[in-house]
């Protein structure tokens, strides 16, 4: 019987443990074909360090093909371009055309700059969500050392990578003060969070409490729960009408799913996000799977300002070998193996702050929990210096059963 036929669409956190998990499961009895419109591997989470030149990237990235020709998955760097579920087919920018058994869906997120006018490339606010707005975001830190003013860091209604604002906006601080600039400027963040520390998971115990006092020591002005409706030259224009000026800001936008996912019929739901049982199977193609920011994780609780919830890094990874197990399970006729629930999956988190941090960890990404806790320290700052030398490592070995 010839091998079953696996196309995995990404080719970052997900898409590389989907694959690798896969090939580790079945070996010769599954041909695996990854299909990613980049290259190379992004560790995301140091984007936090590149605009201010703390990073370049090529440190943060490697080649993807000769770690998957080494674990025998084929690589096809092309953009997936169409699904048809009826055909089973996957068709890339290339015009090529590549059959599945089943497909795996780790497709990420795309930037929302329509959520707001006045993001995005051509607007008036930095980002530093994908590697080419972290590089336009260190020209425009460049600049503004040249000719500082306010700060403005934010995170928009309906954002859900609050984490990395926050890093952002801890280490803007740092270099404010490296740059003897922080008596010449004010720093203001804006976030659509209910409170400080939310995050988009409900909070953790003492957070509110413990960054209000970072904020307070780094002299941050912070307004919670505010939505934004313009950003402008030089100012953000808040849905109450009021208006936070700046020389430099940068701005978390929503996410949403890729075109391609969301143009197949009844897949996904009104953001591009792939409505999943706790198998990571998709509720309406049983041959289709989806891990990361591609599948929908419902938000368990109300705000006055809509926010998401955080799908990126330790959770993506989580959930794409949910999948490939279960993926591995169906071709060889058996019961799903894997059941885990988004909110149940452990909450790991190193939140960088410059030359400090904070170590978030707790036994459930989502209320209710059982354990949970924030510790700071100048360790933490040295803990995830560690930790991405070690990710990128691993990932560029394919090592992903490591932990």
């Amino acid at each position: 019987m010839s091998a079953k036929q696996v196309i995995v669409v990404g080719g970052n956190f997900g898409g590389l443990a989907a694959a690798l998990e896969l090939k580790y499961e079945l070996a010769d009895d599954v041909a695996v074909t990854v299909v990613s419109a980049s290259a190379r591997f992004l560790f995301n989470p140091s984007l936090i360090w590149l605009p201010f030149g703390k990073r370049r990237a090529g440190d943060i990235t490697f080649p993807l093909e000769p770690t998957f020709d080494a674990h025998g998955v084929e690589f096809v760097h092309a953009e997936a371009t169409a699904i048809d579920p009826a055909a089973r087919t996957v068709t890339t920018s290339t015009g090529a055309e590549y059959r599945y058994d089943y497909l795996i869906l780790a497709t990420g997120y795309r930037n929302d700059y329509e959520a707001v006018p006045g993001l995005g490339p051509d607007g008036c606010a930095q980002s530093i969500t994908t590697l080419a707005d972290a590089e336009r975001a260190g020209a425009a830190w460049r600049d503004f050392l040249d000719d500082p003013g306010p700060v403005v860091i934010g995170a928009t209604q309906g954002a859900s990578c609050f984490g990395a604002a926050y890093e952002f906006l801890f280490n803007m601080s740092h270099q404010l003060r490296k740059s003897k600039l922080n008596e010449l400027t004010s720093l203001t963040f804006l976030t659509a969070e209910p409170f400080v520390g939310h995050f988009g998971i409900g909070g953790l115990p003492g957070g509110e409490k413990l960054l209000k006092m970072f904020l307070k020591k780094e002299g941050i002005a912070v307004r919670t729960g505010v939505a934004f409706e313009e950003v402008g030259g030089d100012y953000v224009r808040l849905t109450d009408g009021s208006k936070v000026k700046f020389a430099y800001s940068m701005v978390v936008p929503p996410f949403v799913g890729q075109d391609v996912v969301r143009a197949v019929p009844n897949l996904t739901d009104g953001k591009g996000y792939i409505p999943v049982e706790d198998t990571y199977r998709s509720k309406a193609y049983p041959e289709i799977y989806a891990a990361g920011i591609a599948a929908q994780v419902p938000v368990p609780w109300r705000t006055s300002v809509p926010i998401g919830i955080p799908k990126t890094g330790f959770p993506t990874e989580s959930m794409a070998k949910v999948a490939a197990r279960n993926v591995a399970s169906a071709i060889k006729g058996e019961d799903p193996v894997s059941h885990k629930e988004f909110g149940e999956m452990a909450a790991v988190c190193m939140m960088d702050a410059g030359n400090n941090g904070v170590l978030i960890l707790a036994d459930h990404m989502l209320p209710p929990r059982k354990a949970a806790v924030m510790i700071p320290g100048p360790q933490v700052h040295a803990m995830k210096l560690a930790f991405e030398k070690y990710y990128l490592w691993k990932s560029r070995h394919g090592y992903v059963r490591l932990p």
